[in-house]
């Protein structure tokens, strides 16, 4: 390495930006490529199959590669499902609450039933009910964040005088997707579009934040 910064050094901060680069990319590529194969993994072989090694293998990596940046599977999982979460789990801004919860809380919903990250996300609440610093590091990576996100649509509606400044947002953002993970967790229950539309509803009559248009697509109530 010592021989390569200083062939680099001697070719002038170009060639050395370009080096620094490349490792970069590489690494950037291997780090990705391990987290999608800890999802892949998981959701063919569950939670108990999952290792490392098997890690490493998928993505075509040294075993000391995965080790250089996480202890252990769980923590290859979490940052895995952590970065999916921020991609998919960011509400949209359509100009409208009702629009912005509604897409929300469908994707919410599909995103925890559908996908691959739903499928990790079970396993790591499942494993985090023995581990209890584990449990606290799902609690400050994905709960506290997502919750964090799930805020948005209410804070921009706030914003544009949609909703009163002083609503409690802590009590309504459980009140609208407590259900979701209630029925993906425990009851197994249907969570398609016509139930998250009627959290969507509900929480709006209980604002009493229905305009003309939301009262039309609520049927009135």
């Amino acid at each position: 390495m010592g021989r390569g910064s200083t062939a680099a050094a001697a070719a002038g901060p170009e060639a050395a930006a370009r080096h620094h680069g490349n490792r970069h990319g590489r690494s950037e590529r291997a780090r990705q490529a391990v987290l999608e194969a800890a999802d892949d993994l998981l959701v063919e072989k569950g939670f108990a199959g999952v290792t490392i090694e098997g890690i490493a293998a998928r993505a075509g990596v040294a075993k000391q590669t995965v080790y250089r940046w996480w202890k252990t599977k769980t923590d290859v999982l979490l940052d895995a499902f952590l970065q999916d979460a921020a991609e998919a789990l960011t509400p949209p801004d359509l100009g409208d609450l009702a629009s912005d919860l509604r897409a929300h809380l469908r994707q919410l919903a599909l995103f925890l039933t559908e996908s691959d990250a739903g499928a990790v996300f079970r396993a790591l609440i499942g494993h985090a009910q023995h581990d209890p610093a584990f449990a606290a590091a799902l609690r400050s990576g994905y709960l506290d964040e997502q919750r964090r996100r799930d805020r948005l649509p209410l804070e921009r509606a706030v914003e544009r005088g949609r909703l009163a400044a002083g609503l409690d947002m802590a009590a309504e953002i459980d009140q609208l997707v407590g259900p979701v993970y209630h029925r993906v967790l425990m009851t197994a229950e249907p969570v398609d579009e016509a139930f998250t539309d009627r959290l969507v509803a509900s929480f709006l009559r209980r604002v009493d934040a229905v305009g003309p248009a939301d009262t039309e697509r609520t049927g009135g109530a």
